[in-house]
């Protein structure tokens, strides 16, 4: 990797235990992302929240990319280039290596971070209430220009039940404690489906999720994406890493969420509810509602009250096990 850094930053030794350490390091690896980069890299400066470092990897760009990076001449911006492509996973973990804060936030460069993220997502690390955190979002359709927000869970306990279904977090709106990231780097075998595997590895290890009630980026859709380019490649690594969650869970693979007929899905289903509830207490009823409706048919015509009123008595059944802890 030929290596260039337009700043002095890289030049100096890495002072660990010096006041100016910055508290959080900026996660920005950039591709041929010349139509978004500098509105993400502006969203980043304008941050209320002024101690923080952000590291921005250029990953073999061959658009104008780079010349709109060198535009930016604040101190506060490590600028990497690389001539190869080597590829998200290396990239980000990569920018893991070099941090110097106590926390890393990722931002991808097609999205915008809103002023106050850093510092709201810095409060509530540092008040002991997660190890790392998301947050509510805006998702921007670049074709159709609508916006929506997001659908959010909050609570540790949501967000580890939701993992087994989705990735129940943003991942350009995580900020977490840096040791964690070094001790947990993207792996090249979950290609595609990087984010999740990472989240439910971490889930698994014992560390606390949260998402903050309040909207903190906006996260663009666009056809450029990795996610919609290799959307079937996503799905088969989802697929084996929702396997290997639920199997370290305890939760036997007939159980595995899938629309099933009425009778079947009270059997599995049902288990699945209850298996869930122990051994992660304190789901929300929202959740569990959330989890069963994946044994559902969608689409159930005048049957629909009839399935909605079986999804919400499942879910208070869950709710009461989790609570009682039977």
């Amino acid at each position: 990797m030929n290596d260039i850094a337009n700043t002095k930053d890289l030049m100096q030794p890495i002072n660990r235990e010096g006041k100016d350490m910055p508290l959080v390091s900026v996660s920005m690896p950039v591709f041929n992302s010349e139509r978004y980069i500098a509105e993400a890299i502006e969203s980043v400066l304008a941050q209320t929240y002024s101690n923080f470092e952000l590291i921005i990897v250029d990953d073999g760009s061959s658009d104008r990319t780079r010349e709109i990076i060198d535009q930016f001449t604040d101190k506060r911006i490590i600028k990497v280039y690389s001539d190869q492509n080597r590829g998200l996973i290396t990239t980000r973990n990569l920018i893991a290596g070099m941090a110097k804060g106590k926390y890393l936030a990722l931002l991808d460069a097609d999205d915008r971070a809103f002023p106050e993220r850093l510092a709201l997502q810095v409060d509530f690390l540092e008040n002991n209430f997660a190890d790392l955190c998301g947050a509510d979002h805006f998702t921007l359709n670049q074709v159709t220009g609508e916006r929506k927000s997001s659908k959010q869970r909050h609570s540790n306990a949501d967000i580890q039940a939701l993992l087994s279904v989705c990735s129940p977090v943003c991942n350009p709106a995580m900020m977490g404690k840096l040791e964690i990231f070094k001790q947990f780097p993207y792996k090249a075998s979950y290609m595609h489906a990087e984010d999740y595997c990472l989240w439910t590895e971490i889930a698994l290890a014992g560390y606390r999720f949260a998402n903050i009630r309040k909207k903190l980026i906006t996260y663009r859709l666009h056809s450029t994406q990795t996610s919609v380019n290799h959307l079937q490649a996503a799905r088969n690594v989802f697929s084996n890493a929702q396997a290997s969650y639920l199997k370290m869970l305890g939760i036997p693979e007939n159980c595995l969420p899938r629309p099933l007929p009425f009778y079947e899905r009270l059997k599995y289903g049902v288990s699945f509810i209850k298996l869930m509830n122990e051994r992660i207490p304190n789901i929300s009823i929202g959740a569990n509602m959330e989890l069963y409706a994946r044994f559902q048919f969608r689409g159930n015509g005048l049957w629909t009250p009839l399935t909605r009123f079986e999804r919400i008595c499942v879910a208070l059944y869950g709710s009461l096990v989790g609570r009682s802890g039977k």
